[in-house]
């Protein structure tokens, strides 16, 4: 089996559950790992056995990197991509993508001129619960999306990156986005949305904590989702999916999807691969076709967070052409 050599730009929360699950596969070797905090870039170097790095440039002087993984605050998203490119690597990006079109769309044109393999980290694309529901709605009349992400990470430290609009774009940027791109995932594009949002309760930030979105799609289903950033309560309330076809209804989250036999309620999943798995898999056979979350695709999700801020904000319906 090939050896796949990986750098990391970026050594956050989330990278570190990613070079966990990369640790455990074979074949996949993390060699390098940037961050701008020295303590962070050696202690996870120290961990991975992998060199550190300060300055990401540096490490993609590199001539041993096979691909690599951007892990970084939206705000940060688009020179380190472009800086990425240029050098001809593969690359797994986390989502959002970008905090604007316009980085994004640079990106997406500079990825589609080189012909790079590219994963956004939508993972909920590759579970065995999106399989199945994938499957059952198949060929089927969709009639109505109700989607929700009720969670608490607004009420944290105020001073935060996420809690600050102009470098997270809210909570329909940087955490809705997950369920926005599976919305779209089972129900198909969206042509339109309209959405209203209020701070009721966390003054102290500028990040809306409630948000009310209704989408039209491309297919004529309707759908809303609403997404909340106050909520004390767990996270059983985030990625959660009605979705009515067909004079049937199935809920969807992460972990089962619950549709009706015989008047019952009953919970169906499946295992399903890994995202590292298959990016780590599509880098080593030059194949694609196993990546259902490329940058081309996660762009189209970013539109829709970005059209219902925008919606929010002018008070009135946004065509998501119009961006």
């Amino acid at each position: 089996m090939k050896e796949i050599k990986i750098g990391f730009i970026g050594s956050g929360g989330n990278a570190n559950g990613h070079m966990n699950r990369l640790s455990e596969m074979e074949g996949a070797n993390i060699v390098s790992i940037c961050d701008i905090v020295a303590e962070k870039a050696q202690n996870a170097a120290e961990k991975h056995n992998a060199d550190p790095y300060t300055e990401y440039r540096e490490m993609l002087e590199r001539d041993d990197l096979d691909a690599i993984y951007l892990s970084l605050p939206v705000f940060v998203h688009g020179q380190p991509e472009l800086d990425v490119i240029e050098r001809g690597l593969p690359f797994f990006v986390e989502k959002p993508v970008a905090i604007n079109i316009d980085i994004a769309r640079e990106v997406e044109a500079a990825v589609t001129k080189a012909d790079l393999i590219t994963c956004v980290g939508y993972q909920l694309r590759y579970l065995g619960s999106t399989r199945i529901a994938e499957s059952i709605l198949k060929d089927s009349t969709i009639n109505m999306v109700i989607g929700k992400y009720w969670c608490g990470s607004g009420r944290g430290n105020p001073d935060g990156w996420l809690r600050q609009m102009n470098k997270s774009g809210g909570q329909l940027v940087e955490q809705a986005t997950h369920t926005i791109d599976m919305m779209r995932n089972l129900a198909g594009e969206v042509d339109s949305v309209y959405a209203m949002q209020a701070n009721r309760t966390l003054n102290e930030i500028d990040c809306p904590d409630s948000n009310s979105v209704s989408l039209q799609f491309s297919s004529g289903a309707i759908g809303s989702l609403t997404a909340a950033w106050a909520y004390a309560g767990g996270w059983e309330n985030t990625n959660v999916l009605d979705i009515l076809y067909d004079g049937e209804l199935i809920n969807w989250s992460p972990g089962r999807v619950s549709v009706q036999e015989d008047g019952n309620w009953v919970d169906k999943n499946e295992p399903g691969p890994t995202i590292d798995d298959v990016f780590v898999n599509a880098v080593r056979s030059g194949d694609k076709s196993e990546i259902l979350s490329p940058y081309t695709d996660a762009v189209k999700s970013l539109e829709i967070s970005l059209a219902a801020n925008l919606s929010a904000e002018q008070n009135k319906p946004i065509d998501i052409s119009s961006l």
